[in-house]
């Protein structure tokens, strides 16, 4: 095993908290130090393009291609991921298999004024990046408009301020890691919203052929979290989803049976596909 372990991440405030959970959990289950785990920030081209949706651009690999780079020149040694950001596919020669414990995977709004999300104006302009939030908030509020926002959190909470939207919808997930939930509007419930797959899951990647890495992640490995992560980004892989698939994709774990729900909409979100299946966790 190394004498150190280099993290990389994203250098956004959000993302480098979940780099320091990673690096808590880590020194938690081995006999690491704070000084043996260093985290790097690297730069992504999804942080770097603020103006343009992610699908014209390259979708969702523009959050981790960069990091994954670093990782495959050996210049880090595990990279830290939100898991609803990464695309479903693996890339050649990495390996997603350990996650942290899962947090809150709800959705939620932040109104400006710290109105409530039921008291917006008709015609009230929502912010959002996602086709899938957009089609789930106008079938709850048909009345409302859409408007691409870009950046972190900060950035996104400011534009609205400024009057550019009237309400923006995140992760509660992000908004519980920033300390943020006085801010809330409305938290949506999983059946009025179905969130990303993954979202709330921190997922952590090495190289697939790392032999010590992997060994000591399997100690920081969350089991029902895993279980879920790879149940729901299974159904991602089976419908071939990108950043502009708009699919809303969920699980629960209730002692051995595992509960999935998803949604599909059609390009222009006037069709919506809805499945929900139960079954046995398999023990191997």
């Amino acid at each position: 095993m190394k004498k150190k372990i280099t993290i990389g991440s994203r250098g956004s405030k959000l993302a480098l908290l979940y780099a320091q959970k990673v690096k808590e959990k880590i020194i938690e289950v081995t006999n690491f130090i704070d000084q043996d785990v260093n985290i790097k920030k690297i730069s992504t081209k999804g942080d770097e393009i603020q103006d343009t949706r992610l699908s014209d651009v390259g979708g969702k690999g523009l959050f981790s291609s960069s990091i994954e780079e670093e990782l495959q020149k050996n210049n880090i040694d595990i990279a830290v991921h939100a898991l609803k950001d990464m695309p479903a596919i693996e890339t050649n020669g990495l390996l997603t298999d350990t996650f942290l414990e899962r947090t809150d995977a709800r959705e939620i709004a932040i109104v400006n004024g710290n109105k409530k999300f039921e008291d917006l104006k008709q015609n009230a302009v929502i912010g959002t990046s996602s086709y899938r939030r957009q089609f789930q908030i106008k079938k709850i509020r048909p009345d409302v408009n859409c408007k691409l926002i870009r950046g972190n959190v900060d950035t996104r909470i400011r534009k609205l301020v400024d009057g550019e939207y009237d309400a923006i919808i995140l992760s509660y997930a992000g908004i519980k890691y920033l300390k943020l939930e006085n801010k809330i509007s409305k938290i949506f419930s999983i059946e009025e919203i179905i969130p990303s797959a993954g979202q709330g899951i921190i997922a952590i990647q090495c190289r697939e052929n790392d032999k010590d890495m992997i060994s000591m992640l399997k100690k920081v490995n969350h089991e029902e979290t895993h279980k879920r992560a790879h149940a729901e980004r299974n159904i991602l892989k089976i419908l071939e989803g990108d950043c502009e698939t708009a699919v809303g994709i969920h699980s629960k774990i209730d002692v051995n049976k595992i509960t999935v729900e998803a949604e599909l909409f059609s390009l222009d979100g006037s069709q919506r596909f809805y499945e929900k299946k139960i079954r046995q966790i398999r023990k191997f």
